[in-house]
């Protein structure tokens, strides 16, 4: 009698979610399963040869890449955030919208994923949802393609000579006067770079829609079908593998950067520009081509996975051998009530209607643990750091320490992606290794919040004012009246909205064109160094060279960079012990819904918001704008003081929101700890609960 009740429990715990009982051949036949080894993928079905498609570890190599890849193309628009908004005339605000796109897709089917979750063929709707991605990504390029040529200064594109006469002084009566950027504006070209920026947001969107099922499908596969020793090893490397996705992106952001954007037309007579000028556009959509490509190869072998594939044979073997001493003490049947108590397990007897009716009364009943509500609290604040920071971070490098966005990339994908690797493998070996009760996951959280805000503090102080450009601003101790010219450009006739800046190194002012500088001639055009002579507007030899004026602290990028990945590290440490608090601060039937609802507050309060914020903040330190179509284009020049106070000031707003709520999650479970006498530190007292309350669970059902 125990062997059969043995055997049975077995077959239960065959497919996690599912009914006991097993399936006739009709219903194989409708669900897709008949074609699997055994029908419902029997462990002990030996009726095929082995394939590497009935192989968990393949599953978990194929799924590697795919989340690696799908994270790459996710990450590859916060690498080039800042030559979008240069190619297209978008300001910060609107390109953290951009950025937060992805996430609201994602957040609109993420709900109703543990009510599909048994009724589909999971390695199907992966493969599915990641062509979906690739699509996605391949979207994202068409704004390149039905665009017109990138056109760097007032004139043609092709041709560089113009480009340095129109940017010269000449006199108004040998030229006609200048047309603004407005009179060559038509309603056609407006609805053009409407539909531009619509088609951006649409692939955003679907970008993320097609992320809905990848990682949640792909993980309860792996949790369904591998031996349960093996269950967390395979996790641990998935999560290993993904986390490298971001990092590729900013290398891949990085590479693709010193690409010039029109690389595939490039004008006969080539381009005037190199990677340092602040013109410069790269190539950000090749790095969406490529990480498409990528995601559709990883999304090829999902097709010829099984519905459901057969358990581990140690798995077997091992539950067994559990199986049978569990049998001896307790009786199976008792056992049962308690697997189908979360929305979780019950979610497959339940019609579309009842699971929308029932979903807002377990969110609600979630909620209500403070615990629970603290933790998400501090993890929405600091993912709102992560978020502002990972979209904007290579933006102001560039702004802040004039330096390319492509060496700004490389130093995010070398620097601060690895130490938040570290910083979360460092959290879980703590964590694993010295056992941590609630009570010292919550200590860890706090130390690891607060160091991350003592690595913030430096980072007011390091950088430099904005140089002084002439006609924008004015530096104290500069001449009076320097940054206006009122007689040096009077005989010239310059474009308004012409943008080709140079530098008079000996005084450190940038002009807005040579024609503002006053400069008549140029010297022999050379794509490294460009300069002008004949400058009446610049004082003692009477030249400047092409491009904006270097920051006078450069040097203190790598500084920043460092203190920025030591803060990375210890925001990192907080992932795992604040999970754990999650996941032992819930009912043991809400833990899956649990770990649901957190993704989705944090989705909805930090990653969908929180780039707007940024972005918002960003724009409010802008002193010259560019103008389009008689609209507020790109932001040309920022206040870098006020930019730096703004951005690094919003990152410890959220950085003190987090360790404030960590404090108040220690002194709530330091006070149940008190009320409730050893509750925490007795962990014999806890298990007798533990094994009481399934005994009561059944008697309750009952009436």
């Amino acid at each position: 009698m125990k062997t059969v009740e043995c055997q049975n429990q077995i077959h239960v715990d065959g497919a996690v979610g599912e009914e006991p009982q097993m399936p006739d051949k009709d219903t194989m036949a409708m669900t897709g399963t008949e074609d699997t080894p055994g029908g419902r993928a029997s462990p002990d079905s030996q009726d095929l040869p082995p394939s590497v498609f009935h192989s968990i570890k393949f599953f978990v190599l194929c799924h590697s890449l795919l989340q690696l890849t799908q994270l790459m193309i996710s990450g590859y628009l916060k690498s080039s955030i800042s030559t979008v908004e240069k190619r297209f005339g978008l300001s910060s605000q609107t390109s953290g919208l951009l950025a937060a796109f992805n996430e609201v897709g994602n957040t609109a089917l993420i709900v109703f994923v543990s009510y599909f979750g048994i009724r589909v063929h999971r390695p199907r709707l992966i493969g599915c949802g990641a062509i979906l991605v690739a699509l996605a990504g391949l979207l994202m390029t068409l704004p390149h393609f039905i665009s017109e040529p990138y056109r760097y200064d007032g004139t043609s594109s092709g041709n560089m000579s113009q480009d340095f006469e129109a940017s010269l002084c000449l006199p108004t009566t040998l030229v006609p006067a200048p047309a603004s950027s407005s009179s060559n504006c038509s309603s056609h070209m407006e609805a053009k770079h409407l539909a531009v920026v619509g088609i951006m947001f649409m692939a955003q969107t679907l970008l993320g829609v097609g992320g809905v099922p990848i990682q949640p499908f792909g993980i309860s596969y792996i949790d369904d079908f591998a031996h349960s020793n093996n269950s967390p090893l395979y996790l641990g490397i998935l999560f290993a593998v993904t986390l490298m996705g971001p990092g590729l992106a900013f290398g891949l952001g990085g590479i693709m950067l010193r690409l010039y954007v029109d690389i595939d037309r490039m004008p006969e007579g080539g381009i005037s520009l190199t990677s340092k000028d602040p013109r410069w556009v790269g190539a950000w959509w090749l790095g969406f081509l490529i990480s498409a490509g990528a995601v559709a190869l990883a999304a090829i072998p999902y097709f010829f996975f099984p519905r459901e594939m057969p358990k581990e044979k140690q798995e077997l073997h091992f539950r067994r051998r559990v199986l049978t001493v569990v049998s001896k003490d307790e009786d199976a049947p008792l056992g049962e009530p308690a697997k189908k108590q979360g929305l979780a397990q019950i979610a497959p007897d339940l019609t579309m209607i009842q699971f929308i009716k029932v979903f807002p009364r377990v969110l609600l009943r979630t909620l209500h643990h403070p615990i629970f509500l603290l933790v998400v609290l501090s993890q929405v604040c600091m993912s709102c750091a992560v978020a502002g920071m990972a979209t904007f971070l290579s933006k102001f490098l560039e702004r802040q320490f004039s330096i390319t966005a492509s060496y700004a990339n490389m130093l995010i994908g070398c620097l601060s992606i690895p130490g938040a690797i570290m910083g979360i493998v460092l959290g879980g070996i703590l964590v694993k290794c010295l056992h941590l009760s609630p009570v010292r996951c919550s200590v860890l959280c706090l130390l690891g919040a607060l160091f991350c805000l003592l690595f913030n503090l430096p980072l007011f102080f390091m950088g430099c004012p904005t140089h002084q450009i002439a006609g924008i601003t004015h530096q104290p101790g500069s001449q009076p009246g320097l940054e206006l010219f009122p007689s040096c450009m009077e005989p010239c006739s310059c474009p308004s909205d012409d943008f080709n800046p140079v530098c008079d190194s000996s005084t450190r002012v940038e002009y807005l064109t040579p024609c503002h500088a006053g400069c008549t001639n140029q010297a022999a055009p050379d794509k490294s160094h460009v300069s002008y002579t004949n400058c009446s507007c610049v004082t003692g030899s009477g030249s400047v060279r092409a491009g904006s004026c270097d920051s006078a602290c450069s040097h203190l990028v790598l500084p920043f960079m460092v203190l920025i990945s030591l803060g990375g590290v210890m925001a990192s440490v907080i992932h795992t012990p604040s999970f754990m608090l999650i996941l032992r601060g819930v009912k043991k039937e809400d833990k899956a819904l649990a770990v649901g609802i957190q993704f989705m507050l944090l989705r909805v309060l930090a990653w969908m918001p929180s780039p707007v914020i940024h972005g918002s903040a960003i724009d409010t330190t802008c002193v010259h704008w560019a103008q389009s179509c008689g609209r507020r284009a790109v932001c040309r020049y920022y206040d870098n003081d006020l930019l730096r106070k703004r951005f690094i000031g919003l990152q410890f707003f959220f950085k003190v929101g987090s360790l404030a709520c960590f404090a108040l999650i220690l002194a709530i479970l330091r006070q149940q700890d008190k009320e409730e006498g050893t509750k925490v530190t007795c962990p014999g007292l806890q298990q007798q609960l533990l094994v009481s309350q399934p005994e009561k669970k059944p008697e309750e059902s009952r009436v």
